[in-house]
């Protein structure tokens, strides 16, 4: 069986309805322990090497373990929206019935945690006050495999690092025995708690000193005889160290790990099952020990950042901090981070050889503080996604974004006449404005993504069956197009066309845009959180930024190889622009043309199969279908009228699709940072966290926003009763809960 027949398989499987792909395949390696006992270490599963060796393992350990065991995650395949097939959800109920709901993730992004007790649950945290202390240089700077790991469809899975057992001695009958030795103190402990929670067993502590560690069963007599009193899913010497310990190579790989796998992965290592609340507390701290503390993250950033910035010349940081009070006086030596702006210089370098396009939008962080990560992503010739400039800011304020626009055109966007597609939020209209013309015509282009508007016109009306509607007007590219797409909507409602006209054509519809678009109708954030920034929102801010930059350049290093592979075999331009252009090849044959100028310049052209009539202007650039000027690539037309009068198509191709420029994208390489050892001392003030921006909410929060189409949570259908089976009300408000007389009035 090979890995791909292996995916296939499971996919079918899953008979749900849902175009489902894997996303990740881990085999649990069964290693015994302790005479007899097995626990297990996770090997992902990433090639055809890998399988055979899980099979090679499972003929080893056949007798003892017969099964192969798999821990898979599958992600909804998502089909590509189209303009004339955009799928919109008749449903709104969620929208209104989401108020109370149990979303893990929102639970995460507020819940905090206190002190743990001895029984493993969480108090309430003491409140401390603001404490003046030094950069600590204690981070973790080790690069674990998860900041190196892109989720593009070209690359490979992440390395998964194995488990394993080092400093633990393993006796035949798995008994201690006086002389055994032990690296320190900690390995001792760890072992007793292996051994008790393997066994099912108790022990009562006596002595916990620094040198000392004095522990009893009640029964011992050589062999274990004594077992557990009551019986119970959880282990009180399973707290949420022991936890974190055991689940550190998952959050190495992925700090976004579901509390839910968490839970499953205990129970399946331990046979217990934990409460939520201590799998969470449990995450916290792993997710600490591999990518460090939180408080001493924001100390270590300056630092960290400035040796980036000896390294990679001309790349860009610019921080903005507010001063620490204690009480009245204002601390010395100490500020409070408000806001970092950063961009590496290849970024810098690969904007000029992209589109002239800049995509920006927000994402909320998750974590102990509260914050808001902006982004900015181009593209290049090849449709690959590009962050170019990052931001680290309190919220999707005015300031915020002013802060982030202001830095991405005085460093990075230098060049005019870019476009820029955002959402239509107030804070970056006033941004925008304050921008003195920088992100204005004729310098640069403001234009709005065509998800938030069918987004924010569902909230204004409550119409999904109209929201696809408005969408197509979005994707008109062609003015007639635009035109029949509005009346529709208009003879549907005066309302829905005023509250379209309003936005501006130039900001949402493609036919007029002048081309700033090239053919791209969203903010591709989501592509870029998916692919290049997926789960650094749940890391410290020393982790998130260290986790832009070993991913970007591991981004340039493998498209990099790619492009210079593509140019080596022979091809001119990309893979993208090479397919359009040989499907407009094979369009061309069934076109009439005929020239309207000595120059050959104006052509009109009939196709055969549908009688429609066009114009093509080849010193303009464009075609009545509109594709030409879009995305500056001959169509099927331009194709016809270059073949009838022996011109060259490829003068047409704009110089972004070539491989030699799509090379100079990935032409400059990220620098190694070396020892942290060897790193010269950071001069300058310790940055703390703002303490206002500190999570405070406990236990399960309740939802404070409406859901929309654009989350990344499948909305949820209609209200089933489970007593009569109807749609609309639940079984406490049934007219049928009364009996059959409450039925009948």
């Amino acid at each position: 069986m090979t890995l791909m027949e292996l995916q296939n398989g499971l996919c079918q499987s899953m008979e749900n309805g849902t175009l489902m792909r894997v996303s990740r395949i881990l085999y649990r390696n069964p290693v015994v322990v302790f005479g007899g006992l097995i626990q297990f270490d996770t090997i992902p599963i990433t090639d055809e090497a890998s399988m055979q060796n899980m099979f090679q393992i499972h003929r080893q350990t056949y007798m003892r373990h017969p099964q192969i065991e798999l821990y898979v995650e599958f992600e909804a395949e998502e089909v590509e929206a189209v303009q004339n097939d955009i799928d919109v959800n008749d449903d709104i109920a969620a929208v209104y019935e989401g108020m109370n709901s149990d979303s893990e993730e929102d639970f995460e992004a507020t819940y905090e945690a206190g002190d743990e007790d001895e029984d493993g649950d969480v108090g309430v945290e003491a409140v401390v006050e603001n404490v003046v202390v030094r950069p600590s240089s204690s981070q973790p700077m080790g690069v674990p495999p998860f900041m190196c790991e892109l989720d593009l469809d070209a690359m490979h899975a992440p390395e998964f690092p194995e488990y394993a057992n080092r400093g633990i001695p393993d006796p035949e009958d798995g008994e201690f025995r006086i002389g055994m030795e032990y690296s320190s103190r900690k390995s001792v402990v760890a072992a007793i708690r292996s051994f008790t929670i393997s066994r099912g067993v108790d022990y009562d502590v006596f002595e916990s000193e620094p040198q000392t560690f004095y522990a009893k069963c009640k029964i011992y007599n050589g062999r274990h005889t004594c077992t557990i009193g009551t019986i119970s899913q959880d282990h009180s010497k399973l707290d949420s160290d022991t936890v974190a310990e055991a689940i550190r190579p998952l959050v190495e790989t992925d700090p976004s790990i579901k509390v839910k796998s968490i839970i499953a992965e205990v129970q399946s290592r331990f046979n217990y099952t934990i409460s939520y609340r201590k799998a969470w507390l449990a995450k916290q701290k792993s997710v600490a020990i591999v990518f460090g503390d939180w408080e001493e993250s924001y100390q270590a950033l300056p630092w960290w950042l400035s040796v980036m910035v000896e390294k990679i010349p001309s790349s860009v940081v610019q921080i903005e901090t507010r001063p620490l009070y204690n009480g009245n006086e204002e601390a010395q030596g100490v500020k409070i981070l408000h806001r970092v702006f950063w961009s590496f210089n290849p970024c810098i370098r690969a904007f000029r050889h992209c589109k002239p396009l800049v995509q920006v939008d927000g994402t909320h962080l998750y974590g102990k503080y509260k914050g808001t990560l902006l982004v900015a992503v181009a593209q290049d010739g090849n449709q690959n996604i590009v962050p170019i400039a990052f931001a680290l800011v309190e919220g999707e304020t005015a300031d915020a974004w002013h802060f982030f626009l202001r830095n991405l055109r005085t460093y990075v966007v230098r060049k005019d006449g870019v476009g820029m597609i955002s959402d239509r939020h107030e804070s970056i209209r006033a941004a925008v404005n304050r921008s003195g013309g920088d992100w204005q015509p004729p310098r640069a282009w403001w234009m709005f993504c065509i998800r938030h508007i069918g987004s924010n016109f569902l909230r204004a009306f409550k119409v999904p069956h109209l929201q696809k509607l408005v969408v197509n007007i979005g994707y008109s590219r062609t003015v007639e197009e635009y035109n029949i797409n509005y009346k529709r909507l208009e003879e549907r409602g005066e309302a829905y066309a005023r509250w379209c006209d309003a936005i501006g054509l130039r900001h949402w519809v493609l036919a007029f845009d002048e081309g700033h678009r090239w053919g791209h109708m969203t903010t591709n954030l989501v592509e870029c959180i998916n692919s290049v920034l997926k789960g650094a929102r749940n890391l410290p801010v020393l982790a998130l930024v260290r986790a832009t930059y070993y991913r970007l350049n591991e981004l340039f290093t493998r498209k990099s190889a790619e492009s210079h592979e593509r140019k080596r075999a022979g091809f001119t331009y990309s893979a993208f622009a090479q397919q359009r252009i040989e499907a407009s090849m094979q369009q061309a044959g069934n076109i009439v043309v005929h020239r309207f100028d000595r120059r050959n310049e104006v052509f009109e052209v009939r196709e055969m199969t549908t009688g429609k009539v066009l114009v093509v202007d080849l010193a303009r650039r464009t075609c009545d279908c509109g594709h030409f000027q879009v995305e500056r690539i001959p169509c099927r037309h331009v194709i016809a009228c270059c073949a009838n009068q022996r011109l060259d198509w490829q003068l047409y191709v704009h110089d972004v699709y070539k491989m030699t420029e799509l090379r100079k994208v990935y032409r400059f390489e990220f620098t190694p940072l070396g020892d942290p050892e060897t790193w010269p001392a950071y001069e300058g003030p310790t940055l703390v966290a703002n303490p206002a921006q500190r999570r405070t909410s406990k236990g399960r929060p309740k939802l404070t926003r409406y859901l929309n189409e654009m989350d990344s949570r499948d909305m949820r259908g209609p209200r089933i009763c489970r007593l009569c089976g109807a749609q609309g009300h639940s079984q406490s408000r049934c007219p049928q809960r009364a009996g059959p007389s409450g039925a009948g009035q």
